[in-house]
């Protein structure tokens, strides 16, 4: 049988996925449903398994009408059967369960779905937890919540030594939702790596739903109270197909050798459970696969879906490249980018020609009598020491009355990106760079990125600058706006200006800082950032008095060979005064620049907003932490940041119990978005929550994030400048949405490259220990903060070795009771409880072994901590090593959002 209506040309590898010859008629708004095709067999008819989609026609009378419901739809990485969209009004999330009802969706795409009736909604046990009722977020917080965004690296240097440390850059060193990056894809991205060993107590692709997960309605709504049911549905249209349709995976023979599927078709497992199964075409395939499949076995290779059909389970694809082996750096990297359809391929030599072509290239006489010349000024960059593409550049000089004139310079970017080009095509659709931890996929041709356009020391270039007179106290008496010329004297690293503000009165030695330009010096670069850093500090005191939030969370940073490129070492990011002096005057020149674009095109304005919390999952936290008896207060942005600064203390395990409560008050946050200002009615709705702040955009990025140069370009035109762009709201809103999917894209890629790294690192060098923090306990596992790589980890309770484990609920609060089988064939069983804090007058560090019993006294809500430890080779927490029956070791904030606190020592010898 043959499936013409499949055989697509598929794209080369790396090109945006926008252009998919994939997506055909079918792409954005359109569904396979669309295309009415009959699902025969030879035999006949097939009976369908999924639903045909409704036509484009109902759907819109649908969602008008109120009775269909559209968003984004994620799949549970944990329990892939599961998935959510978001309740319109914040309520607790939508249903979906099971592969039927999902109807041929992935994960991220904007479905439509029907509710179903009452009776067929979930039944929330009272036993379970809240956590299990909401959708598995992948760390979708915003990154302007934690000051340190994305962990940027670059290799300037990468042969300079015999190991590199690749070191956090930040994405535009803001902290504009307040919030740090969170790796919460090391949970679930090394799941899929080969370089861990499969974990038993991970779910099985195949496995059936229990029921103790999801029980569906068997008796009458009615009797149950309203907080035990959740809204339930099904898919009935995919309005865009978010996500790529590209998998990694592995290619198996089918299982019947006699069907006549057999004779056509290999089976291509993704190693991602949320994308199904792939019938590949055997002539896809290399020659000797269906006699030499085990040869191929650990071949990751790459597969895209051109269709799936109604009355199949299984999707139709073509195997589109050989990776190599998996477990390896560069083919585990190219999957990752293929998956989230990050355009990694050379630019074409269309887009080159866009470029200065006579090299060396210098500032056009013409510039110079349009733009205010600040080459004289003491400008310097503040970056990462391996950073190459430099997008932004300070100056503060002192004036009259003891106030100082600050300068935010940031690359003009947009004068060499001419609007409609090739470039700016290419630009916009790649939308950012992407960084992983050993290279960077650039959004612009390095030629732009590195040298024309990057703010390298004593050279001329263009930018764009923000310049204030400001009182000592950082109170803004002018503002200035305009296209400048600047000579960068020097390149400091934030460890340079870190040595400044930590030793203001100490001379430091000219070997132990960068080259200065003739015309400046570094006593007066050391001067200016002094000074620079004691406005930061007022501004940053400000804007939390104001009301912002930021949530610090913790993030990795590895040390390369520098011949192998394998990881060597990885240690937590420390986010210091250098990096904050950064971070508060690139705040500055966003919420500026915002302002001014604003007033003069309040239709068309790009600007970046940050809804309010999810109000069902902020409810459920307010609720756990009045149980916990934790005085927090979520009524604000700055209530939350003030309760987080006041609640806890500065010892070790205060600190580690803030740190699990950080990454709680994360999960209801929202992702902060691009739009344009026309499509949305009411002040409220442009509002930035986590900065606190009525408008908010970008503009200190433009080498790496296309919305900073749409925004330089609406600047451009409020300053006479240029005419305003030609692009009507709903086409900037595009273009938003647009910028908005690529960064989540990037920030998922970036993500799973640590996890890929940190995997390895573990496999070559494991296993590793390190003490860790109980969040949350479920029926059958429970989920651990492991502090010293920031790493969150599920453990099964079927991976431990353990006699018994029960998991009951004691009023609101779960609790897990461990069994332990006894290292002693003598000794009788050890029980280990995770459960809600409470203070246990039986337990006492003595009756523990190993026992770890912190200098300062502990708050009421914590048991003495003590340490678990083991040596079973493959398990990710260990044998107890306690000696007496019925001791609680772990104690914690066990709870149903994300919940628990207790320290112990994991072997992560399973990543």
């Amino acid at each position: 049988m043959s499936h013409p209506d499949y055989r697509l040309n598929l794209r080369p590898l790396g090109t945006p996925r926008g252009t998919s010859s994939l997506a055909g008629p079918r792409g954005v708004g359109a569904s396979p449903g669309d295309k009415k095709s009959k699902s025969k067999t030879i035999r006949g008819k097939k009976k369908s398994i999924f639903e045909t989609y409704l036509c484009k026609e109902d759907v819109s009378e649908g969602l008008k009408r109120g009775t269909l419901i559209q968003g984004i739809l994620r799949i549970n990485p944990k329990k892939f059967h599961e998935a959510f969209i978001p309740s319109p009004d914040g309520d607790r999330d939508i249903f979906i369960d099971g592969v039927v009802a999902r109807n041929r969706a992935l994960n991220g795409d904007l479905v439509v779905v029907n509710l179903l009736p009452e009776e067929q909604w979930k039944v929330i046990k009272p036993e379970s937890n809240d956590k299990e009722t909401e959708g598995a977020y992948e760390s979708d917080l915003p990154e302007e919540l934690c000051g340190s965004h994305l962990l940027q690296q670059s290799l300037k240097g990468y042969n300079d030594s015999p190991d590199v440390i690749i070191e956090a850059q930040f994405d535009d060193s803001d902290s504009e939702d307040g919030h740090g990056n969170a790796q919460n894809a090391l949970v679930d991205g090394v799941k899929k790596l080969s370089v861990c060993v499969h974990e038993k107590g991970k779910e099985d692709a195949g496995a059936p739903v229990t029921e103790d997960e999801n029980t569906f309605m068997s008796q009458d709504t009615r009797a149950l109270p309203e907080k035990s049911l959740q809204r339930s549905a099904k898919v009935v249209y995919i309005l865009e197909k978010k996500h790529s349709r590209a998998a990694t995976g592995f290619l198996k023979l089918l299982a019947d050798k006699n069907s006549e599927l057999f004779r056509k078709y290999a089976l291509f497992s993704p190693s991602d459970h949320r994308v199904p199964r792939i019938y590949v075409p055997l002539k896809d395939c290399p020659q000797d696969f269906v006699t030499r499949p085990k040869d191929y076995a650990n071949t990751l290779f790459i597969c895209r879906i051109v269709d799936w059909k109604e009355d199949s389970n299984f999707a139709l694809g073509q195997l589109a490249k050989s990776l190599g082996q998996a477990g390896e750096i560069e083919p585990e990297t190219e999957g990752i980018l293929t998956e989230y359809g990050v355009d990694f391929s050379d630019f074409s030599s269309e887009v080159l020609e866009c470029l200065p072509q006579g090299l060396p290239w210098t500032i056009p006489p013409e510039e110079f009598s349009k733009r205010r010349d600040l080459r004289k000024d003491c400008v310097f960059t503040i970056d990462p020491s391996t950073a190459r593409d430099l997008d932004d550049a300070l100056s503060c000089k002192p004036v009259a009355d003891g106030n100082f004139e600050v300068g935010v310079h940031i690359a003009d970017v947009s004068y060499f990106v001419p609007e409609g080009s090739s470039l700016d095509k290419v630009a916009a659709e790649r939308a950012t760079s992407v960084y992983l931890v050993q290279k960077v996929v650039p959004m612009l041709p390095r030629l732009l990125c590195e040298e024309l356009c990057s703010l390298n020391p004593m050279t001329d270039k263009l930018t764009f600058s923000v310049i204030w007179t400001l009182t000592p106290k950082g109170k803004i008496l002018s503002e200035w706006f305009g296209q400048t010329i600047i000579r960068s004297c020097t390149k400091l690293s934030y460890e340079h200006a870190q040595s400044m503000i930590e030793g203001p009165t100490r001379k430091i030695p000219e070997k132990e800082l960068p080259p200065v330009s003739p015309e400046h010096t570094s006593e007066e670069v050391r001067q200016a950032v002094l000074n620079l850093h004691g406005i930061a500090k007022e501004l940053r005191q400000q804007r939390f008095a104001d009301g912002a939030l930021r949530l610090d969370q913790l993030k990795l940073v590895f040390t390369l060979d520098h011949e192998t490129g394998l990881p060597q070492g990885c240690h937590i990011y420390e986010y210091r005064d250098s990096n904050k002096l950064v971070e508060e005057f690139m705040l500055l020149a966003n919420m500026a620049v915002a302002r001014k674009i604003y007033c003069t095109f309040p239709e068309r304005a790009l600007l970046r907003r940050h809804p309010p919390p999810q109000t069902k999952m902020l409810n459920d936290l307010v609720e756990f932490c009045d149980q916990m008896r934790l005085p927090m207060d979520f009524s604000s942005a700055g209530a939350l940041h003030k309760s987080l600064m006041e609640t806890f203390g500065d010892d070790k395990y205060s600190r580690a119990q803030k740190e699990v409560l950080t990454n709680m008050c994360s999960r209801p946050m929202q992702m902060a978005s691009y739009f344009c200002s026309g499509v949305l009615q009411g002040q409220a709705q442009l509002r930035h929550y986590a900065l606190n702040v009525p408008l908010y955009t970008h503009f200190t990025s433009p080498i790496r994030r296309f919305a900073d140069v749409l925004v330089h370009r609406l600047l451009a035109a409020t300053l006479g400048y240029r005419e305003l762009p030609d692009v009507e709201p709903d086409a900037l809103q595009k273009q938003a949405d647009h910028c908005n999917d690529r960064r989540m894209a990037s920030k998922r890629v970036q993500e799973l490259s640590t996890s890929l790294f940190f995997a390895i690192l573990v496999k070559e060098s494991g296993p590793l220990e390190s003490e860790a923090m109980v969040m949350g306990v479920l029926s059958q596992a429970f989920d651990v903060l492991v502090l010293r790589y920031g790493v969150q980890k599920r453990v099964y309770c079927n991976a431990l070795p353990l006699r018994s484990y029960r998991f009951q609920k004691v009023g609101k609060k779960p609790e897990l009771t461990l069994v332990w089988e006894p290292e002693d064939a003598e000794q009788e069983p050890a029980q280990q409880h995770l459960d809600q804090p409470s203070v246990c007058p039986s337990c006492h560090p003595q009756d523990i072994p190993e026992a770890t019993v912190p200098s300062l006294p502990l708050p009421q809500s914590l048991l003495e901590p003590a340490i678990w430890k083991g040596n079973a080779p493959q398990t990710v927490v260990n044998r107890s090593q306690l000696g007496q029956q019925g001791r609680p070791l772990l104690p914690g904030l066990a709870g149903e959002a994300e919940a628990g606190l207790a320290l112990m020592a994991l072997e992560l010898g399973d990543p």
